[in-house]
């Protein structure tokens, strides 16, 4: 069957590669054929190489309101998921998660898959309690559905970070009992399935994690008895062999923090910490830049081609309701370019290209 009656059908896939990700869902709605069409990994591919793809920045963003006109600003907000569109410049906000009435878990991790978000963990905004509760919001159409539970019991402050095309890797954090944990474990998203990993070297609780050159990298953190002494540590796990490399020693130059760190599709691994923005280069962390001095807390990171986005909380108004700034900085000339952003606290952050 045609996709477009009349039309060959590489012409009126150039038609679909050209809609906007918010017509997605309509289009998946229109027949059997645009929806298996739109939802090919294939189809993902094409727009990106053809530059029809559009990048989202997705954040974890409070709600802050006045709660029955009490005035009680510093009461704990509702967070829910801001989209920005890299393109236009336009903020939205996606629906909330069906049954979640008091919005996002709090210090949940957000993560991408192909045109999937995953959010992962955080803690109950109610009771404080740790979730291992997995939603995934479909941008083809538009809808969350729960996923498979994380395995293994309640975790929270853990690393995360996924390839981008198929699974969310998890290690560390602490349990119920506030013990640092060495375990990880790997969501096949398309399944909807959990898998353990082979255990880390060390504890790592509130560590940092990316996935850099085909490797699942896990940074910093402490061990239960340290306490807030972070490591200087890295390891990393690499998914061909199923394997955690050997333990990286002096990784970090101090023990105050864990950097929020982002690699780039060509390599290239930033971080940003204490207002500057370094890379790594010849097996050590060298300064390019500074991070605008009105960022005060980094949040998230991105690198893209050619550019790094930087996004933050600023100053604090009252409670939380903190200025969000963000900037884009062009990595050829160093110039930073401010975002329109809102006023409202930034707990986590992703990026994903539709």
């Amino acid at each position: 069957m045609e996709l477009i009656p009349n039309l060959p059908d590489d012409v009126a896939r150039e038609c679909l590669l050209r809609a906007s990700y918010k017509q997605f869902p309509v289009i998946a709605s229109v027949c059997r054929g645009w929806n298996r069409e739109v939802s090919l990994s294939d189809f993902l591919h094409l727009r990106k190489a053809s530059r029809h793809s559009q990048e989202l920045l997705i954040l974890s963003q409070a709600r802050v309101e006045d709660s029955a006109g009490s005035g009680n600003i510093f009461a704990t907000p509702e967070y829910r998921v801001s989209v920005l569109e890299s393109g236009s410049g336009l903020w939205t906000e996606l629906p909330p998660i069906p049954g979640q009435t008091k919005g996002l878990p709090l210090f949940c991790r957000l993560v991408s898959v192909g045109s999937d978000l995953i959010v992962l963990g955080g803690l109950d905004p109610v009771t404080w309690q740790a979730c291992d509760s997995v939603f995934v919001f479909s941008f083809l159409t538009s809808k969350w559905r729960v996923g498979a539970t994380m395995p293994g019991g309640r975790r929270s402050f853990f690393g995360c970070a996924s390839d981008s095309d198929r699974t969310v890797l998890v290690a560390g954090g602490h349990d119920e009992e506030k013990c640092a944990l060495t375990s990880a474990i790997v969501y096949d998203v398309a399944e909807d399935k959990w898998t353990f990993l082979p255990d880390m070297a060390r504890e790592r609780d509130e560590c940092k994690a990316i996935f850099h050159a085909g490797r699942f990298q896990v940074i910093g953190g402490y061990a239960t008895e340290e306490q807030g002494q972070f490591s200087k540590t890295a390891e990393s796990f690499d998914v061909s062999t199923w394997q955690w490399g050997p333990l990286t020693d002096d990784f970090l130059d101090d023990t105050a923090s864990s950097p929020i760190c982002a690699a780039g599709e060509n390599g290239d691994l930033y971080a940003c910490w204490r207002g500057d923005v370094l890379m790594f280069l010849n097996d050590t962390w060298q300064k390019v830049g500074q991070i605008p001095a009105d960022v005060y807390n980094v949040t998230y990171v991105a690198a893209r081609p050619g550019k790094l986005i930087v996004i933050g909380n600023g100053k604090a108004l009252a409670g939380y309701g903190e200025a969000t700034v963000g900037y884009t900085c062009d990595l050829s000339s160093a110039r930073w370019v401010k975002l329109e952003t809102h006023v409202a606290h930034v707990q986590a952050g992703c990026f994903l290209e539709v």
